[in-house]
């Protein structure tokens, strides 16, 4: 078993998840069930994932899980750049939030 708040990835995605509930204040209200809803469930299963595979009993369901969190990450990206797509952000916002 894993000691996840000691890890240094599960440390950086519970601050993403900050950044991301931040900048999606700022997104058009019509938007609550779209991108909005989208980015935080997405955000939000990175920690949430990491810290469920660190409670499992075998390296193998451990990187399982962390093969989700990566899913995620990518889907975030996407939606970042739909995001920057439709206006919502801007080119700064987005390099900032993808370098995380």
């Amino acid at each position: 078993m894993h000691r996840y708040k000691d890890l240094k990835f599960w440390q950086l995605s519970r601050a993403f998840c900050t950044d991301i509930y931040i900048i999606t204040k700022t997104f058009p209200t019509d938007e609550k069930f779209g991108l909005i809803s989208q980015l935080r469930r997405a955000v939000v299963s990175i920690p949430s994932n990491i810290d469920e595979g660190a409670a499992r009993s075998s390296n193998k369901d451990f990187k399982r899980f962390l093969r989700i969190s990566l899913g995620s990450c990518y889907e975030i990206e996407t939606q970042l750049l739909i995001s920057f797509d439709l206006s919502f952000i801007d080119k700064k916002e987005l390099e900032n939030l993808k370098f995380q």
